[in-house]
């Protein structure tokens, strides 16, 4: 067995408080009248209680049919392969905390596990295999079923897991959302014996949106609008991103995007000219004519900075050779330039615009005129 380690004094409080809640609800039954826990925690708890489970009870991993794995992994090609450099990645983010990766498909079956899983330790490899089952129903509450359920970034440590067996873990989960709108599947991360590494929640959120913007940029699409609000550097994980068809009609957009535009889950968003206020051929036209970002009016009266890039691939497949289509010193640096071309030449008045020094705008600009 992995050696605990000794948590410190305020862990110790954060233990003796979660172990005060799991007594009040999971034995008494009975409300939690302060905020020991957070909210999606205790709604899966009573949720686990509702369906028959005891948190006494063992617990098995179980993994579904082999054809049911088959049949998950093969569904989920697009998936994982939008993943799989996201989650490499992250090994160097958690190279020495003994946390290790795991994707699930949108019922909560391992579909990948990537990182240091200590193959002697059994209660880490009774959840790091292909195939297993790590759903609420099946599983109790961990970062796995609770994201599932509530479809918001997740942690738990230790006793906030529902089961006493499953209370060696911590754990952190997001959802992955899917081109459509619709939750595909969760990114998790989960260390065993471990201290607790509440960071983890913004790594794990940030990491399934690389991942949810790897599958928008994946879909046949002829033009790429990427979306920031103005006054913002656009280039990052953070942008939202809209793949348009030759018609003008949105083929895919990730979540970001759909925020940005008001498009509740699920929905279909329709065509580019019932969202923003300018014809689809001023954003065409301004993609051929490498415009950089313009600022677009959305019928709800609100603006967005708009960078639009044509495909050089057509409609066949995505954009290559950036992280999302936007080489990201070419885009600041045409956001500089425009900034600096509507306030007619005023340096000061363009960096006081773009919340920057007028150094960094010099300083920009003279690069890029060195790379020219």
């Amino acid at each position: 067995m992995t050696p605990q380690p000794q948590p410190s004094v305020p862990q110790q409080q954060r233990l003796a408080l979660i172990e005060q809640a799991r007594k009040t609800v999971l034995e008494s039954r009975a409300p939690l009248h302060q905020p020991v826990l957070a909210p999606w925690i205790e709604r899966s708890w009573r949720r686990c209680l509702e369906i028959g489970l005891e948190p006494h009870q063992h617990i098995t991993f179980d993994t579904v049919t082999s054809s049911a794995a088959r049949h998950a992994i093969d569904a989920n090609q697009p998936l994982l392969r939008a993943a799989a450099p996201v989650i490499q990645s992250l090994a160097r983010a958690m190279a020495h905390t003994r946390y290790f990766a795991i994707l699930t498909d949108a019922s909560g079956v391992v579909i990948d596990v990537n990182g240091p899983v200590d193959r002697h330790d059994p209660h880490a490899i009774s959840i790091a295999r292909i195939g297993i089952d790590l759903s609420e129903r099946a599983v109790g509450t961990t970062a796995i079923g609770t994201t599932l359920a509530d479809l918001q970034p997740v942690w738990l440590h230790r006793g906030e897991h529902f089961f006493d067996d499953t209370s060696v873990y911590s754990c952190a989960g997001a959802p992955i959302w899917g081109p459509s709108g619709q939750c595909v599947g969760m990114l998790d991360l989960t260390g065993v014996n471990v201290i607790e590494q509440p960071a983890l929640k913004h790594l794990v959120t940030q990491s399934a949106r690389s991942i949810e913007n790897a599958l928008t940029l994946g879909q046949p699409h002829r033009l790429l609008l990427c979306l920031s609000w103005p006054g913002r550097m656009p280039g990052d994980a953070s942008d939202g991103l809209v793949c348009v068809d030759a018609d003008g009609q949105i083929a895919a957009l990730n979540r970001s995007a759909a925020d940005m535009l008001g498009i509740a889950a699920g929905l279909a968003p329709g065509h580019c000219s019932e969202l923003l206020a300018v014809p689809v051929e001023t954003l065409f036209d301004a993609a051929r004519l490498q415009r950089g970002p313009l600022e677009v009016p959305l019928w709800s009266g609100l603006r967005l900075s708009v960078l639009a890039q044509l495909n050089p691939g057509g409609e066949r497949g995505p954009l290559h050779g950036t992280s999302h289509g936007l080489p990201l010193k070419d885009v600041e640096t045409a956001m500089i330039r425009k900034a600096v071309d509507d306030a007619r030449g005023n340096v000061k008045e363009a960096a006081r615009a773009l919340g920057i020094s007028r150094a960094t705008v010099y300083r920009k600009l003279g690069a890029q005129r060195e790379r020219g």
